[in-house]
């Protein structure tokens, strides 16, 4: 199956580094604090070039943090970490699986490299943003039948919508390839302010048939300190 479809478009830009996302769902085993190497390990992944909450993947902030999703989900959080590379992503993964997150979580771990580079709302990116929306999503028979230009086509609609997220209040933090090793082809994550927002967004993506030539699931958080999760700062 034919994914290769990393092209710029009108908003947004390929990024030109090699950073890789961490995007993990999880259940927690028990309500016990972390331990010290856990989080002296997610210390030192900070230190050494991760960015551990989405703020980060626009400021380059210290912040930690993940998102609450179990009044939607089947899962207590979700998040990203983002490392400075593949190799990195994968051996950071069994660092902190080793350092004790194995034991306070049941995690499912998903790994890519970054394609395409934040775009902060137009509207004034809102830091404090409350709210995060995770998409992954593949491509379907319906895009691997469609010719060129029938993507082009799609690729200027989607722009479209795209285009309307950012400048409503929501903040797109680029976006990410992922079937490197998962049956999901991409994942995109939005900062949210307002809910009201997000219905607003998904009437503007489905009157351009954005759901058209994909298959997606998505998840959507409030947002919480990983120091609250964990039961100690970082």
């Amino acid at each position: 199956m034919s994914t290769e479809v990393t092209v710029a478009t009108d908003l947004f830009a390929l990024d030109q580094q090699d950073r890789a996302v961490v995007f993990y769902t999880a259940r927690r085993h028990r309500g016990e604090p972390a331990p010290a190497s856990l989080l002296d390990t997610l210390r030192r992944l900070r230190a050494d070039g991760w960015r551990l909450s989405v703020d980060a993947m626009f400021t380059d902030s210290d912040e930690a943090s993940c998102y609450d999703a179990g009044f939607a989900h089947d899962v207590d959080i979700v998040g990203v970490l983002e490392a400075p590379g593949l190799e990195a992503a994968y051996a950071g993964i069994e660092q902190l699986e080793r350092a004790g997150w194995a034991r306070m979580f049941r995690t499912s771990w998903q790994v890519g490299k970054r394609e395409f580079a934040p775009v902060p709302s137009t509207a004034g990116r809102n830091p404090d943003s409350p709210w995060a929306f995770f998409a992954l999503w593949q491509w379907n028979d319906a895009w691997q039948r469609a010719t060129p230009a029938e993507r082009l086509e799609y690729d200027a609609e989607c722009d479209v919508a795209f285009s309307s997220d950012v400048n409503s209040g929501i903040s797109i933090a680029g976006r990410h390839r992922l079937d490197v090793s998962s049956r999901w082809h991409h994942l995109g994550i939005w900062e949210v302010p307002d809910l009201a927002l997000l219905d607003h967004a998904m009437a503007t993506h489905e009157r351009v048939a954005d759901f058209k030539f994909t298959t997606s699931l998505h998840y959507i958080g409030r947002r919480r300190p990983m120091a609250d999760v964990l039961g100690a700062s970082l």
